[in-house]
């Protein structure tokens, strides 16, 4: 009887682990491919110019303009949430939530490029960019969550542009 309650508690701290670890690599992964995804995305909208004046150059020219948007809500893992969260304890860079804002910040921008693509855009002038921290909205610990929007005007040049 006794090998079967030391083999029950070597499981009980086992499952833990292995699903902290099983986490991190998914989280990671995940991470990762959606990195891969948006370098592939952000390479094929380079021909759209983005810039963040208010005043478009040679408004004279534009054969068409209109609003266009980029909205992501994006979260991380809680093996990140957690070591953020140990982070704050000490102080000091918080990677993960930096890399969060980063890739967040990133799909907005190119969900943005999509949308002005669609209406033949060359380019996207007055780029602006909004957050939430849903995280603590809901007022619950957890993954952290944020909300980006991104917007600007498109511009399609006329023939003569």
């Amino acid at each position: 009887m006794d090998g079967d309650a030391a083999t029950f508690n070597f499981l009980i701290l086992l499952v833990p682990i292995v699903l902290i670890v099983l986490g991190a690599g998914v989280g990671g992964l995940t991470a990762r491919t959606h990195l891969r995804s948006l370098e592939r995305r952000e390479a094929e909208l380079t021909s759209i110019e983005v810039n963040n004046l208010k005043f478009v150059r040679d408004p004279g020219s534009a054969a068409d303009t209109r609003m266009v948007l980029g909205q992501v809500v994006i979260a991380t893992d809680y093996f990140k949430s957690l070591a953020t969260a140990l982070r704050n304890l000490v102080g000091g860079e918080m990677r993960a939530a930096e890399g969060l804002m980063n890739r967040a910040r990133r799909e907005a921008l190119v969900r943005m490029l999509e949308d002005a693509r669609s209406m033949n855009a060359d380019e996207v002038w007055n780029v602006r960019f909004g957050f939430s921290n849903i995280s603590q909205m809901r007022g619950k610990q957890g993954a952290m969550q944020v909300e980006v929007f991104a917007w600007g005007t498109a511009v399609r040049r006329g023939a003569s542009a």
